[in-house]
């Protein structure tokens, strides 16, 4: 894919880098990255990798070389009967021969459009300046990662723990949107808030080798965690996802995988591709849109959040062309609104009852923070009552979700209770689609 050729790795031969100025350690006896233009790919690949997702001990241990690619949840299979006979399959094979051509050439193209070369061409000079930016003023240091299905994956991490902001201490991976670069997305918001950052390019984009499909980009999102532990020395405590768009699949299945890590923060995401590859596709082609999701692009991020038991802060934009199934101006068809829900009844399914989603509903139409206090005064939420009650279950049944409180409640405890988590995991942001994240607009998720 285009980016390797212009945008690749550098090994500065001890002569040069004398010559250069001193280089930050990468914590090991690996070469330092510089970025070059002008390199062949041919020469880049034959480069050597800062680190291995095989590099920590208990990997060697049980896996003897690359494998396919680490677990991700499938789509339940149809059940077999009688009926699904050897006759049967012959009939659905061309269906799925079509699905697999679909999603292999204009569907993985469409869903993740800055793997495409043409786009990175035209984008080269601005990703190159991105680059020297966060290498010269952040103190940017760039590694290439090998993940388990072989492919090499572009990182560059800023140190910010030898600053006096506490928030240095804290690593933010960032995960970007599908035509998004680390070199010019939304790292910046946590690097202008103060955090430490380690930013990565998707497979196929930029400096990073391959094809973005989800298990390919599950296993990109699997050695750079491995990364951040193990080379950067970061606790998974320590480690905060940021998502923004379609990073959220990789943020959520990252979550799902490394349950110790901080917390989550989605901008700008949603819970289901297909409502959204719907959108954009002739409605004649509904049934072979859906299988091709399901079958191979299957970015289930709602049903990944939810086996997460941390602390999660959902990023509405209430001006959002993409992830609407309607127009922009139609909040409610925005996606998120489907991730909140699908989160909070999945961790307060007695309080997301009829009567708590229903109030949810209504204060999701909000479409501004004076329409949505509106709502929230209207039903009066007292938040020390919420607070106590949240708490008490906690301190008598443990942390782990989903939780059983709002059982024996009020409709209208319950009502108020689900307005409190609501507000709690969702902020408005009143922008569009791509409009970056202020620095002062990211915010830790609330917790207990």
């Amino acid at each position: 894919m285009l980016g390797r050729c212009c945008c690749c790795w550098q090994v500065w031969p001890a002569s040069e880098a004398s010559a250069a100025g001193p280089t930050p350690s990468t914590g090991s006896s690996s070469p330092s990255w510089r970025p070059l233009t002008g390199t062949s790919l041919r020469r880049t690949r034959s480069w050597p990798v800062d680190f291995r997702w095989e590099e920590p001990s208990s990997r060697k241990e049980s896996r003897g070389g690359p494998s396919r690619g680490v677990a991700l949840l499938r789509p339940e299979p149809l059940h077999r009967g009688a009926a699904d006979t050897l006759l049967n399959r012959a009939k659905k094979l061309p269906c799925q021969i079509a699905s697999y051509l679909v999603a292999h050439t204009l569907g993985r193209r469409m869903l993740y459009p800055g793997s495409v070369y043409l786009l990175q061409k035209a984008l080269m000079p601005v990703l190159l300046q991105g680059q020297a930016r966060l290498v010269e003023e952040c103190d940017g240091r760039r590694a290439k990662l090998l993940a388990c299905d072989g492919n090499e994956i572009d990182t560059m991490f800023v140190d910010r723990r030898g600053t006096a902001e506490p928030q240095g201490q804290k690593l933010v991976i960032c995960c970007e949107g599908n035509a998004g670069f680390y070199e010019v997305g939304c790292v910046s918001t946590p690097l202008e808030a103060g955090y430490s950052v380690l930013g990565w390019n998707h497979p196929g984009f930029a400096g990073s080798t391959g094809v973005p499909f989800p298990q390919n980009e599950a296993n990109a999102m699997d050695v750079v965690v491995q990364y951040a532990v193990h080379r950067l020395g970061f606790r998974p405590q320590d480690i905060i996802l940021y998502a923004w768009s379609i990073g959220g699949f990789t943020a959520t299945w990252a979550a799902m995988s490394y349950p110790d890590i901080s917390a989550v923060i989605l901008d700008a995401s949603f819970d289901d591709l297909v409502p959204l590859a719907l959108k954009v596709m002739p409605d004649s082609w509904r049934g072979l849109v859906s299988r091709t999701v399901r079958q191979h692009l299957n970015l289930n991020n709602a049903e990944q959040l939810c086996r997460y038991q941390g602390p999660v802060l959902l990023i509405r934009r209430t001006k959002d062309e993409i992830i609407t199934t309607t127009v922009p101006e139609d909040v409610m068809s925005n996606r998120g609104n489907d991730l909140l829900l699908k989160l909070l009844q999945h961790r307060y399914p007695h309080v997301m009852a009829d009567e708590g989603l229903q109030v949810v509903r209504q204060w999701l139409e909000a479409s501004s923070q004076l329409e949505e206090a509106s709502v929230y005064s209207r039903w009066e939420v007292e938040e020390d009552w919420c607070l106590s009650v949240l708490r008490s279950y906690q301190a008598e049944h443990g942390p782990d979700f989903p939780w059983s409180v709002g059982e024996d409640m009020s409709a209208r405890g319950r009502q108020q209770l689900a307005l409190f988590l609501a507000r709690k995991h969702l902020h408005n942001f009143e922008a569009t689609h791509c409009t970056p994240l202020p620095a002062q607009s990211f915010q830790l998720p609330w917790h207990l």
